[in-house]
């Protein structure tokens, strides 16, 4: 028993007094939380400890508030508490918040339930690096192996991998605050209180946090070291970023715009006896120029193919306003847009997209726009092609090739909107 328990009984006290919070035996479990998992120490004491007779054991808010109840933290040994600590601060590191609310938008996931099955996904994607080294969970912690799922998954692939059902129901008492599903609770002191983290002081602890785990992988669980690499290089929603790049390119200023006679211009009200033309604006005439050597897999000329349709519907449906280029060390083939999954893609060979620029600027008339999706390894034109250019980036390591260990290919140029791919 603790000692709050022990000094309220030496006292005297009458029996059903409120036990008061044991802050001392809190901050001692915190500190050997830290001791265990060093490179979460300044996560652990960045968090502000807050009184809570309604929480049901412990709990943080968004604004990285821990909220303790004194009942839970008398009964619970320092081990768990220390555990408990790590579970807690690891839903903030891990923005199971920020998560919480755009799986909720996504999914339509609304009310307390939702909200609930979403904490449950996000202890099971945390719990399994928990334990260990002196850490201990208290009982009824809901792990991976709760639901019969595998380990080392994502709170996401969880919430999509189970479902309640009777036996799950004494889960319902879980609750760890609006930190780890994005919910206010009514018992949270919300944005405007005391002791809250402003945004940029969030993201410094992040950023510090995943420094010391990269500056020692050995000592970190591998979802940890996962989650460090995110950090530093979280990865883009790339398919949205090249549709509105394209888009962009498309509806810039002298994209697919032209004067005409056919309708007069109305200033041609303020010269009687002279016909101005009009700018009109037609479809965007749009260049795919593809990569097809063989450093570029089967699987990435697929997803070629896929933004090729994309960039169809992106200029209003006008598939015969794009046209596709096939090149690896020379242009393969060139066809017209009617179903992408119809193009063959012709190559194999080395990679000089300089021909496949070449070809796409010497149709008539001249694309508005050139895409180009690429991994990289190629030579670029000197000059910014006359019209505006999108690249879409197939990754690549660092390293090239085994006839020269010294050679990097060229970056793309500073005229190209580029984009990274996957």
């Amino acid at each position: 028993m603790s000692g709050a328990v022990d000094a309220l009984k030496d006292a005297g006290a009458p029996a059903g007094t409120p036990v008061p919070l044991d802050v001392e035996k809190l901050y001692a479990a915190r500190l050997h939380a830290a001791r265990v998992r060093p490179y979460l120490a300044t996560a652990l004491f960045a968090l502000h400890l807050v009184e809570s007779r309604q929480v049901p054991t412990m709990a943080v808010d968004r604004y990285w508030r821990c909220y303790a109840a004194p009942a839970f933290a008398a009964r619970t040994p320092v081990e768990e508490l220390a555990g408990v600590w790590v579970h807690e601060v690891s839903h903030l590191l891990r923005d199971h918040h920020g998560r919480g609310d755009r799986l909720a938008r996504d999914l339509g996931m609304e009310g307390p339930g939702a909200r609930l099955r979403m904490n449950i996904a996000a202890d099971c994607e945390i719990n399994d690096d928990v334990e260990g080294d002196g850490l201990v969970l208290p009982a009824g912690a809901v792990r991976p192996e709760t639901f019969r799922l595998p380990d080392g998954l994502l709170m996401e692939d969880y919430l999509r991998g189970f479902r309640f059902d009777p036996c799950d129901l004494e889960a319902a008492w879980l609750d760890c605050g609006s930190g780890a599903d994005g919910l206010h609770r009514p018992w949270e002191l919300g944005p405007d209180g005391a002791h809250g983290l402003a945004p940029e002081e969030r993201d410094a602890v992040r950023l510090r946090v995943a420094e010391g785990i990269r500056g020692r992988p050995g000592d970190a669980p591998a979802g940890w070291k996962r989650w460090a690499e995110e950090a530093f290089h979280p990865p883009q929603p790339w398919r949205q970023l090249l549709g509105a790049a394209v888009r962009s390119a498309v509806s810039g200023p002298g994209a697919g715009e032209d004067y005409s006679y056919g309708r007069p211009a109305r200033r041609s009200a303020g010269v009687p006896g002279v016909l101005l033309p009009s700018l009109r604006r037609s479809p965007p005439r749009v260049t795919v120029v593809i990569d097809t050597s063989g450093s570029v897999s089967d699987e990435e000329l697929g997803s070629a193919l896929l933004e090729v349709a994309a960039i169809g519907r992106a200029v209003g449906g006008r598939r015969d306003q794009v046209r596709v280029v096939s090149c690896d060390a020379a242009t393969q083939a060139v066809h017209g847009l009617c179903r992408a999954e119809g193009i063959p893609l012709v190559g194999g060979g080395g990679t000089d997209l300089r021909a496949g620029f070449r070809t796409a600027l010497r149709a008539v008339p001249r694309p508005d726009v050139v895409v180009v999706l690429t991994d990289g390894q190629t030579p670029w034109p000197e000059v910014a092609p006359p019209c505006r250019t999108v690249v879409g980036l197939f990754p690549r390591p660092m390293r090239y090739t085994e006839h020269d260990p010294d050679y990097r290919p060229d970056a793309p140029p500073q005229w190209a909107r580029v984009v990274t791919i996957g």
